[in-house]
């Protein structure tokens, strides 16, 4: 087994082109997703660049200001709205060709794609469902029990609450006339 030259040691520069053009031609969906991902975190970190120039930007109100600072400032603007719709078609590319790749499959239901174990492999009735539907309004019932019990003793507390803090406030009272 021998590793290809180098460029540079006498192969013409389009020796492996046959190759890569191959290999271009098959990028799976998951290698686009991946292209896909690394572009939107591209669009992202140039969305973030021109918000601080623009931060950065003071605003033309009649304070003289260095043109070609200003110019500059604009270039770069104009740079990165350039580079930033060249993402935006490089993404709507990745996206169609995902899409294109995906169109002959059928979609396959959520349900399949969660595992779980039945403890009856064999039943899978009514019977189940209806135990089960039974068992969870008996859960339902108890939690509602317990959340009316648990407002009836927020209500007592808060009684207590009232009575305490009515009763401070008149040994305060009674403290300040006292003094």
């Amino acid at each position: 087994m021998s590793t290809p030259p180098l460029a540079g040691t006498g192969m013409p520069p389009g020796a492996f082109s046959g190759t890569q053009a191959q290999a271009a031609r098959e990028v799976n969906t998951a290698s686009l997703c991946r292209i896909g991902q690394e572009t939107v975190q591209d669009i992202v970190f140039r969305t973030m660049e021109i918000f601080q120039l623009l931060r950065n930007m003071q605003l033309p109100n009649g304070v003289t200001y260095h043109t070609g600072t200003y110019q500059d400032r604009l270039g770069k603007l104009q740079e990165h709205l350039r580079q930033l719709s060249i993402l935006f078609r490089k993404l709507r590319l990745v996206y169609d060709k995902c899409n294109e790749n995906c169109a002959g499959l059928d979609p396959v239901p959520i349900e399949q794609l969660i595992p779980y174990v039945e403890e009856d492999g064999s039943k899978h009735d009514d019977h189940g469902a209806a135990s089960q539907l039974r068992f969870a309004s008996e859960e339902r019932r108890e939690i509602m029990e317990v959340n009316k019990k648990l407002k009836q003793k927020n209500q007592q507390l808060k009684q207590i609450m009232d009575q305490l803090r009515n009763l401070i406030w008149d040994i305060n009272a009674m403290l300040a006339m006292r003094n």
